[in-house]
């Protein structure tokens, strides 16, 4: 008896989450625009005090978060920590480096349910800029999808990262890169959301008015204008450092990137 109670149960829990899943999930994607929900971890993962302190000096972002959102912060970074790994080229992978990488990856992808994506699975590190195979070219930082990789000029990833106002962030950038390409082909809810609302932000680059008027208020770095994954590039980075100029220079941008990864200002 108490078998086929377990089993009517587990029956029950799946048919529930399967009614979820495919019909009140789209329902509140169309009429809400983003996921049903986003943070559930049942068994939540801790980082130790050091990692912790990093994250209190380092990232004004965390700080702003409750305590409960926290949690889940500190969650997502531990979950990055086994799910990708750090190689270091000419350069010994320090404990303060693994955290500030990881830590602008989950801050760029708090607001969206799926965070952990297949397209890269290491992170490479060089002490500056280095010789790409690529395009036979010196890099600061680029996403090669073929090698699965991320890789980053230190130098120049610390230097975005402590430079929180003139809109270069190197690690913003090249993770951009990565969630622009996973959300172009996955259709998990956040991805859903993302490719719906990037379609607005991309008429910002293609609309010969829109651009004209960018240009003209001259906010936006010219790299951002090279193609549409600059483009989304660039402006994320003007999102997370100079976010209330942003808002005041271009609001209805702002709003359609602020609903594109679900981002609500603490």
């Amino acid at each position: 008896m108490a078998i086929e109670i377990f089993v009517l149960i587990l029956f029950g829990t799946l048919f529930l989450l399967l009614i979820i899943f495919n019909v009140v999930e789209p329902a509140y994607l169309f009429l809400f625009n983003k996921p049903l929900y986003i943070h559930w971890y049942p068994f939540s993962k801790k980082l130790n005090a050091g990692q912790r302190q990093i994250l209190v000096n380092e990232f004004p972002f965390y700080n702003r978060l409750s305590q409960k959102k926290k949690t889940y912060f500190e969650h997502r970074i531990s979950k990055f920590f086994a799910n990708y790994q750090f190689i270091g080229k000419e350069i010994v992978i320090t404990e303060q480096m693994q955290m500030l990488v990881a830590g602008t990856y989950v801050m760029l992808t708090f607001g969206m349910r799926k965070y952990l994506v297949n397209l890269f699975n290491k992170i490479i590190i060089y002490p500056s800029n280095y010789f790409s195979t690529v395009n036979r070219e010196y890099h600061k930082g680029e996403f090669n999808p073929k090698m699965k990789a991320i890789v980053f000029s230190w130098e120049d990833f610390l230097l975005g990262h402590a430079t929180t106002t003139d809109n270069v962030n190197l690690g913003l950038h090249e993770f951009s890169h990565v969630l622009h390409f996973h959300c172009l082909k996955s259709n998990d809810a956040s991805a859903i959301v993302f490719f719906d609302k990037f379609n607005e932000v991309i008429k910002y680059y293609s609309d010969p008015i829109l651009n004209i008027e960018l240009i003209r208020k001259n906010y936006f770095r010219l790299y951002a204008y090279e193609n549409q994954f600059e483009f989304l590039s660039v402006i994320l980075e003007h999102f997370f450092e100079t976010p209330r100029i942003f808002k005041k220079s271009h609001p209805e941008l702002y709003a359609h990137v602020s609903a594109m990864i679900n981002f609500k200002d603490e």
